[in-house]
């Protein structure tokens, strides 16, 4: 197969770039100009099946339940990529940011294609700036091979950084034809779950270390992007410099009038004119820079700038170059804050966190005040029974004495360890959400494995179970059902995933402060057969100490079947029954 050639779209470069790289599943929604990468990469699934190791592909209701399937397929150990146009970003920002926080483990491509002109869409709106507000590297390929290379490269480089990709693409990309050259596929990856607990649970305590790390991962991507050959320099009475800023020798003494910032099919667009913009300037070629991989190259950039009278930026989209360039040069009043101090080194003003007074006296060049910290000096940090190292004292949250919670957890712990006598069975993956119940995560029941955002721990579950986890369950609470679960569980009963979503019905939107429930429990049933769950694997029980042990017998039971069920644990919250009772 190495150095075939095959005339192929742009969209279905990506796809075969995702085969060759050894995915094991791709999901999405359909929208122009992306929908033709995951019909190619469906047709090939139905063509080949999993007999024959083709990677699982399908179609999702929406872009969120499949980035959130794709994450369970990461979290499973495997290679994902997603697939969706520019505005059903939007959709699935919520589980898009977040997932730069996580460990990620399976190479996670999240291409998304976007649309300039509108021709098919309500908007003209660029997927860089969701890249740089996530703080993840993004891949813009100029060309089909490059659709292939890059789609190859973005696996590797989610691995290497543990963070998921963006390979960013345009209409006129993605549908029109090229001949590309190919490599030798890599076979896919073999199960192995996430090791990681506490990178996969994005609880605040667990969040604030994890975006601390995003932060220190920023330098290591600007080097890689400095670096990169999609990020080519040329600076006049030089070589090109492909992949990399200019070094002094490079460096032009004299001034030139014009310097010249590409990127994506910019860099087309301004080659087909070169020869006569050339000409036009008495044979003189302008400073020029290409960028193909984000976040943008500073060296590169101020080595192109630093003796250039003006800047003309061509980029495809929106102004997202020319909005940061604007930052980056030199400026006649020096700045100072999150990003660069005055004397060039690291911002004075804290990165991380909130703004508090002594950060502040910090940033303004004052000694500290004395604090509870000195008196507390003695206390060893992490202390069971607070957290002492910014200082503040605080009680850990956990679930409330008597919680319906507590008893459904201990049922799912024990359901788990009398599969085969192991209470962290490594072919069980537990994916949870955003509610009380996520305090579950904390001793003394540890039973969530990951925490993502509303409503992912359906899709999670179902993409570890594609990617071949033999016992994938999703834990996740009525009220976060009925705002974000419905739509995965669907996705889920259509292809009867083999996998148990555990509902915990507690009557009331709990953790808010009681609020009602949009749909009452009684009306749980009939929303769940109707998203296709078979009434034989619909099962409801009573979250009661004394039922445990009943209990763990039959949710074993829905663990080890081999296609979908729906486990509700049903008991009203101590709080709300108080409430009611007033």
């Amino acid at each position: 197969m190495s150095n075939e050639q095959l005339t192929l779209l742009g969209d279905e470069a990506v796809a075969l770039g995702a085969i060759h790289a050894g995915i094991s599943a791709a999901y999405g929604y359909p929208g122009t100009p992306s929908t033709e990468i995951l019909e190619y990469l469906i047709a090939e699934y139905e063509k080949g099946g999993p007999a024959n190791a083709a990677p699982v592909a399908r179609w999702c209701s929406n872009e969120k339940t499949a980035l959130e399937a794709a994450l369970g397929v990461s979290f499973a150990g495997r290679r994902a990529i997603v697939t969706m146009k520019h505005v059903g970003l939007n959709v699935a920002s919520d589980p898009f940011i977040n997932g730069a926080l996580l460990a990620i483990k399976g190479g996670l491509v999240i291409a998304v294609a976007d649309d300039p002109g509108m021709h098919s869409s309500q908007n003209e709106q660029d997927s860089r700036f969701y890249a740089g507000f996530a703080m993840i590297p993004c891949l813009e390929p100029r060309n089909q091979q490059e659709a292939y290379t890059m789609t190859r490269e973005a696996f590797e480089l989610s691995e290497r950084f543990q963070v998921p990709v963006m390979l960013r693409l345009v209409t006129r990309l993605s549908h029109a034809r090229a001949a590309i050259t190919v490599r030798d596929a890599v076979p896919q990856k073999p199960v192995s779950k996430t090791e990681e607990r506490s990178r996969w649970m994005l609880l605040p305590a667990f969040a604030r270390t994890n975006y601390a790390a995003l932060i220190e991962k920023q330098n290591d991507f600007q080097v890689w992007a400095t670096t990169h050959p999609a990020n080519t320099l040329e600076l006049p009475g030089s070589e090109v410099n492909s992949g990399g800023a200019a070094n002094g020798s490079m460096a032009n003494n004299g001034r030139y009038d014009l310097a010249v910032i590409t990127s994506g099919l910019g860099g087309n667009y301004y080659e087909e004119n070169i020869a006569d913009f050339i000409a036009m300037r008495g044979g003189k070629a302008p400073a020029r820079l290409h960028i193909g991989a984000y976040p943008l190259p500073l060296e590169s950039i101020r080595a192109l700038c630093a003796a250039a009278e003006k800047v003309l930026v061509i980029e495809e989209g929106q102004p997202f170059i020319e909005e940061k360039l604007r930052g980056l040069l030199p400026q006649p009043v020096a700045i100072a804050g999150k990003l660069a101090g005055l004397d060039g080194g690291s911002g004075p003003v804290v990165r991380t966190g909130e703004l508090d007074p002594d950060n502040v006296r910090h940033a303004l060049g004052l000694p500290p005040r004395p604090s509870v910290i000195d008196a507390l000096s003695g206390i060893s940090e992490g202390n069971s029974q607070g957290d002492f190292t910014s200082g503040k004292i605080t009680r850990p949250p956990q679930l409330c004495q008597g919680c319906p919670h507590g008893d459904s957890y201990e049922t799912i712990k024990k359901a788990v360890a009398a599969i085969d006598g192991r209470p962290n069975h490594p072919d069980v993956g537990i994916n949870s959400d955003i509610g009380c119940y996520s305090l579950g995560a904390a001793p003394p029941y540890a039973v969530p494995e990951s925490i993502v955002c509303m409503g992912a721990s359906v899709g999670m579950a179902k993409g570890a179970a594609d990617a071949g986890l033999k016992y994938s369950i999703a834990v996740i609470g009525d009220s976060t059902f009925i705002h974000s679960g419905i739509a995965g569980l669907i996705d889920a009963a259509a292809a009867d995933i083999p996998m148990t979503l555990i509902i915990l019905d507690n009557s009331i939107v709990a953790m808010t402060g009681c609020q009602e429930t949009m749909i009452p429990s009684e009306n749980l049933r009939k929303l769940i057969l109707g998203c296709g769950v078979k009434p034989e694997r619909l099962l409801e029980l009573e979250a009661k100490k004394q039922l445990v042990d009943e209990n763990t017998a039959r949710l074993k039971a829905e663990i080890e079947h081999r296609g979908l069920s729906v486990v509700i644990f049903k008991r009203e919250c101590l709080e709300a029954f108080r409430k009611r009772r007033k």
